[in-house]
């Protein structure tokens, strides 16, 4: 018979199995069902490692369970972190009531990142569709902070009206710059509105970069995706210069439950960032 429940020993149990615990620094409402958070440890001997742009963390509301959420902003510096949540279930809407002086348990950093430094001395063009925006959102402040090192940024963000956009400031600061060209688009518009009315994947077609010397990354609703990897392609970009994050049905955030595996891949231990390639052939699949 095998030992009573109450002597088996845990072993190797390990951080990435047990949150640690957070507090809510600021609270910023970026529209009427998204707030961005801005967090710090409670403890210098529980602090997560240094999160990459492309990583996700798994954040835990107490008594209600917990969800995978990308990093929104490296601006602050670590400890410190930036994820910026949509309400749309019982976990998100439980992080989006907290306030500043809440605490909420972060386990982490998981995942891959994005590939900045193969976009050293070549174009980029970033896609985002709704809430795309956020896990590219360290892409563009490091790109910014970086400008010399790449050539020709256009960033293109769709959304579905002017009152859901995110990060206005930002994006504001973003137009102004001369050194990037970035373009927004709304599904539907108000009559006050006077930018561009239609699906972002229409503003590929709109800006100059070199198919041949290009790096493309692309975060948003996956039929938004997938007309993005088909203008690329169009455009005579490889499907290998085309990088994408995915977030769909993790839980475990290490590869054990199994709940987030797309064709071979597991999202949370694989990726979040695929190569297209990689994943062309399993994308084009709707049972998936």
């Amino acid at each position: 018979m095998g030992q009573p429940y109450e002597n088996i020993v845990i072993e190797h149990l390990t951080s990435s199995w047990i949150p640690s615990l957070y507090r809510v620094r600021q609270k910023r409402e970026e529209n009427d069902s998204i707030v961005s958070l801005l967090v710090e440890p409670t403890s210098s001997d529980r602090q997560l490692d240094p999160i990459r742009a492309g990583q996700f963390n798994m954040l835990y509301v107490f008594g209600k369970g917990e969800i995978p959420v990308s990093i929104s902003s490296l601006a602050f510096e670590h400890p410190q972190m930036v994820h910026t949540i949509q309400d749309v279930g019982k976990i998100s809407a439980g992080l989006c009531e907290l306030n500043p002086g809440d605490c909420l348990g972060i386990r982490g950093p998981f995942g891959n990142t994005w590939p900045l430094q193969a976009a050293e001395g070549k174009d980029v063009l970033l896609v985002a569709g709704g809430l795309g925006l956020a896990p590219l959102r360290p892409v563009i402040e490091h790109i910014v902070l970086h400008r010399h090192k790449f050539k020709q940024v256009n960033i293109l963000y769709g959304t579905r009206s002017p009152d859901y956009m995110t990060f206005h400031k930002d994006i504001i600061a973003w137009q102004a710059d001369p050194d990037i060209n970035f373009l927004l688009s709304v599904d539907h518009s108000f009559k006050t509105w006077r930018g561009h009315v239609g699906v972002v994947t229409h503003l590929i077609e709109q800006v100059e970069f070199d198919p041949d010397n290009v790096l493309a990354m692309v975060c948003g609703p996956e039929i938004m995706m997938r007309y993005a990897f088909s203008t690329l392609g169009h455009a005579g970009v490889k499907a290998a210069d085309i990088y994408l994050s995915m977030e769909r049905n993790m839980k475990c955030a290490i590869g054990h439950c199994g709940h987030c595996q797309f064709g071979p891949a597991f999202i949370c231990k694989d990726g979040p960032v695929f190569q297209y390639s990689a994943m062309e052939q399993y994308l084009n699949v709707k049972e998936l």
